[in-house]
């Protein structure tokens, strides 16, 4: 741990250069880039891990495991846009000519509570549904936006928040609304190139989820096994999702012992907190048992990936013929 928090300055430099600049280009620019930003880092002397990826850096596998569970493509140019949609400070306007980040972030919002609400450019009730949804902390989905953004939009774009007492504000038209910290604003568009104007390009993250021959590749294999093998490909979505829970579950263990040792500052006060001392022994039953499971779950897997493979091939010409 210590020698990585020296290395953390370069790692994180590097992180929030990719962050800041690369959504909007394609796999091979960014690591162009990745790579030129490693090269001048060194070059200036400053401690970093040699050939860090932003990925590596801010990229949580528990997290990239939901992701992929609610339908985010598992190359790495959509874990990339995945980690900067929900790390950058600005909200994301996604180019998305096949619909994947659509898809993505409403399967992801389905299960919130309130649940994610989708609006198009041209509906009438756009402003009222986002006061609302700023009040009580829903996710709002904006789809099919063109080159031009709605100017109402911008105080929400901006973040123009105040802070009012305990709790921020914002003023929308003539309206001041409280301002709910769960909101989140999404946008996407489907045109395949489109060129946004300086003036809105630093207003929000512009993030390229146009579809990369991998990505294709394993989504026709996905269709593929689930015309062909119904059952298998059932059982690998089961899998998956059962270990993101249980890695999940892990993480929430580790916290808590975490939380428990950091709250005691000396030894003695460790030994006399009954409540962390219970904890770790029931955490250390269910440790061992998450991951006798999973370790079981990923023969499984290794197993039912092996036939998926024989599939690979017709895979590959169905993303030759679209590309």
């Amino acid at each position: 741990l210590g020698e990585r928090k020296d290395l953390l300055v370069g790692d994180c430099l590097i992180a929030a250069g990719m962050v800041s600049y690369s959504g909007s280009f394609t796999m091979d620019f960014r690591q162009e880039l990745e790579k030129l930003w490693n090269e001048n880092v060194e070059r200036l002397k400053i401690v970093h891990t040699p050939h860090v990826r932003m990925s590596k850096v801010l990229g949580d596998d528990v997290t990239i495991r939901i992701w992929n569970v609610a339908g985010l493509p598992n190359d790495d140019l959509s874990v990339e846009n995945g980690i900067i949609m929900f790390k950058s400070r600005r909200w994301p306007l996604m180019i998305d000519p096949q619909t994947q980040a659509k898809k993505f972030i409403k399967n992801l919002g389905k299960n919130r509570e309130p649940p994610l609400e989708a609006f198009k450019p041209s509906e009438p009730n756009i402003l009222r549904g986002l006061e609302l949804a700023i009040q009580f902390g829903r996710w709002i989905l904006l789809e099919n936006v063109g080159e031009e953004l709605d100017p109402a939009l911008e105080p929400i774009l901006l973040q123009q928040k105040v802070k009012t007492g305990s709790s921020y504000t914002i003023k929308i038209g003539d309206k001041t609304i409280t301002y709910n910290e769960d909101f989140k604003f999404y946008m996407t568009s489907t045109l395949p190139n489109p060129h946004y104007s300086p003036e809105t390009s630093v207003k929000v993250t512009i993030l390229n989820f146009a579809i990369t021959p991998k990505g294709l590749e394993e989504q026709m294999l996905n269709q593929l096994i689930q015309l062909e093998m119904p059952e298998l490909q059932e059982k690998k979505n089961q899998i998956v999702e059962e270990n993101a829970k249980a890695l999940k579950e892990l993480r929430d263990i580790e916290d808590k012992i975490l939380y428990g040792l950091t709250k005691n500052e000396q030894i003695s006060q460790i030994l006399e907190d009954d409540e962390l001392i219970i904890t770790l022994e029931a955490s250390k039953k269910t440790s061992a048992e998450i991951n006798q499971r999973m370790k079981e779950s990923e023969i499984t897997e290794k197993e039912i990936d092996e036939k998926r493979e024989s599939f690979r091939q017709v895979a590959y010409r169905a993303s030759l013929l679209f590309f």
